[in-house]
């Protein structure tokens, strides 16, 4: 004790004679101080939209260290630290002679340290260093940093890096990784009993740690608000109610809110240290909570996955990527929002909505719902029941398979690839052949970012989405046409009156569901006049889950996270002017029913050049079209680009990208392709 004395007696005696007889060479000495490095590492934060924290990242020392400014912190919080520690600190040079003597006279006094002398500066200069305290050396390295700070930084500076880089136990520094750590909650919003326990733990860190003795922590706490108490911070009655208030008795976990979209943000640019989401973190909780109610009850290895969107902006408002982001049997660690599966039933919509863009089909057309093989390929529905001749709606809604495959067949394969391309979906296939009928029913691996990206063009009146999480649009998205609007009105229609599941109402909502062979995957993709929700179910590892029905497993889920997104859906829009809405009767005759025409004619026309998926480079195309009759009229993206009888079109002006090009013959038929220019 009498050493630890003497260097207080030694260290007072040198400041005072040195400001006393030398300034000059005190000052040169100050300005000749190498200091430690200012800046650490702090911990990589991902942000939903309103820059509340989705998940944080350990700094590569181990360690939660936050960044935070003054004007993060409560401001109550910042008067206490300085008013217990440092009550001169606004107005020393980095060392306070005042505090100093005073502790100097009490130790000598008592024979023992009564109070410290060391400023926050000093508290910084200490931190920064990592240096020893109880030596005449390292006190005086402290001091001298403490006043070479002074000169080259703000008191607010100084403050900010007490702040960031103060211990509060364990791995934690900075007052903003230990608010979250014990109080689940931004430092901005410290209550006085909170804002005192954070005052305190830095002067012990480890002996006052709240998760290993919380009886230390409350008595250190305490004392800083009887000290607040007595020095007028704050009012009698406000300190009395925070010492009633009780204390933390251990840690809260970090966030990790959409966990594996905020790992591959961070690891997309990992020099960013802050990444700003378009999520919603009250939402994304809301459904991180949904996902693991789902699969509670259901085994160990179902999984599930949740994404939703806002089909108007394309922006990503939630995105669970499995029930538990964890190493269990259900493979928690994989993005199952990102996993290519077979989709099942759920392409059908699209398959429609490019029959009515191309005039070969009508939701009131009649269609045969008969057993029938494709070249050998003999599709049979999903309860082995055969329906006879249905209307067109009615095959949707009723999700049977001979119809649709029907209709691809008239299109070609290739049309629903091309259509899922432009969609902004990456199609699997299997194998290296072509694509045959079978990918109308889920022969094609497609992920639920696919899916979401699929049905939101159908919402957003078939025009493709640009689907992100990052809120500035891509610079490589080119708004493009999937299907017409008045088609995709025409499915949106339909599958807003599709038969719900038993006790789910969700009135106003497009939906559709499916599941693949073998029982593997079960799906439900669906959306309103806003936003779309996609939901997968099944196991990570792709085996088959007995009793696996996209209606009665998936689809529930889904209307519930409508539920949770908001109190009702949005209306979905009207019909174009252009959507032909009549009854059957009322059809032209070639579309009253599909595969027979109530007269014959002439082959209508078929676009020769270029064909359905071509990639064409240059910056004109010369079209050409085989039968039909002239004269004929043709239309670029919906507009008219020239007509006559000739053949021969050239047309320039498209620009690279995907586009469509239709051509009419003289009787009204139609012929329709997609091609992308290069």
């Amino acid at each position: 004790m009498r050493d630890r004395r003497g260097l207080w007696v030694v260290l007072l005696v040198l400041l005072l004679g040195g400001l006393a007889h030398g300034r000059d060479r005190v000052d040169a000495w100050i300005d000749a101080t190498v200091l430690p490095p200012l800046v650490a590492g702090t911990s990589v934060e991902v942000l939903d939209r309103h820059g509340t924290l989705l998940r944080p990242f350990l700094v590569a020392d181990g360690r939660w260290r936050l960044a935070v400014g003054l004007d993060g912190v409560d401001a109550t919080y910042i008067d206490m630290l300085v008013r217990y520690e440092d009550k001169r600190f606004w107005r020393h040079p980095g060392i306070d002679p005042v505090a100093m003597s005073r502790a100097v006279w009490q130790a000598l006094r008592h024979g023992r340290i009564i109070s410290g002398g060391s400023t926050l500066t000093m508290q910084v200069a200490r931190i920064l260093e990592d240096g020893p305290t109880g030596q005449m050396g390292g006190k005086l390295r402290q001091m001298r940093v403490a006043l070479a700070l002074e000169r080259r930084l703000s008191k607010a500076q100084i403050l900010t890096l007490y702040l960031n880089r103060a211990p509060f136990g364990g791995n934690l520094e900075g007052v903003r990784a230990a608010s979250i750590a014990y109080f689940a909650k931004p430092p901005a919003r410290l209550t006085p009993a909170q804002a005192a326990l954070l005052v305190a733990l830095p002067q012990s860190p480890e002996a006052r740690r709240p998760d290993r003795d919380p009886a230390a922590a409350r008595a250190a706490r305490d004392r800083v608000l009887a000290r607040m108490a007595r020095d007028g911070i704050l009012a009698p009655a406000e300190a009395g109610a925070a010492l009633t208030e009780p204390a933390p008795a251990g840690r809260h976990d970090f966030p990790a809110l959409a966990a594996h979209l905020a790992e591959r943000a961070a690891a997309e640019d990992a020099a960013a240290g802050i990444h700003q989401l378009t999520l919603d973190a009250g939402l994304q909780a809301g459904l991180e909570a949904l996902a693991a109610e789902a699969v509670r009850d259901a085994g160990a290895r179902l999984q599930v996955a949740i994404l939703v969107a806002d089909h108007a902006s394309g922006e990503i408002l939630a995105s669970v990527g499995s029930a538990a982001y964890a190493a269990d049997a259900r493979q928690g660690f994989v993005d199952m929002t990102r996993a290519p599966r077979s989709p099942g039933s759920t392409l059908k919509p699209l398959v429609y909505g490019l029959a009515f863009d191309r005039g070969l089909a009508h939701p009131e057309t009649l269609i045969a719902d008969r057993p029938v093989s494709f070249g050998g390929y003999a599709p049979q529905n999903f309860d082995g029941l055969f329906r006879g001749e249905v209307r067109v709606r009615r095959a949707l809604q009723l999700s049977l398979n001979v119809p649709v495959v029907a209709l691809l067949e008239a299109m070609g394969p290739q049309h629903l690839l091309t259509g899922l391309r432009r969609a902004g979906a990456r199609p699997v296939l299997p194998g290296s052949g072509a694509p045959g009928l079978a990918v109308a029913l889920g022969g094609v691996g497609l992920s639920l970012e696919d899916l979401v990206r699929l049905y939101g063009a159908l919402g957003n009146g078939g025009t493709a989405i640009d689907l992100r999480a990052r809120p500035d649009p891509s610079d490589a998205f080119l708004p493009h046409r999937l299907i017409d609007r008045a088609a995709a009105w025409q499915v949106a229609d339909i599958l807003r009156d599709t038969p719900r599941p038993a006790g789910i109402r969700g009135a106003g909502i497009a939906y559709k569901t499916g599941t693949s062979y073998g029982y593997r995957d079960a799906w439900a993709i669906g959306f309103d006049g806003r936003h779309v929700v996609g939901v997968w179910m099944g196991r990570a590892d792709g085996t088959p889950v007995p009793g696996l029905f996209g209606a009665g497993l998936a689809a529930p889920v889904m209307f519930r996270a409508f539920e949770r997104l908001k109190p009702a859906p949005d209306a979905l829009p009207p019909p174009p002017p252009e959507t032909l809405i009549v009854g059957h009767a009322g059809l032209p005759g070639q579309l009253r029913r599909f595969g027979t025409f109530e007269t014959q004619a002439a082959p209508g026309p078929e676009i020769a050049f270029p064909p359905e998926g071509a990639v064409v480079s240059g910056e004109r195309l010369v079209a050409r079209v085989r039968d039909g009759a002239a004269p004929f009229t043709w239309l670029a993206n919906g507009t008219p680009v020239g007509g006559g009888h000739r053949r021969e079109i050239e047309i320039g002006g498209l620009g690279p990208g995907f586009s469509a090009l239709t051509v009419i013959d003289a009787e009204g038929r139609a012929a329709r392709v997609a091609f992308e220019m290069r």
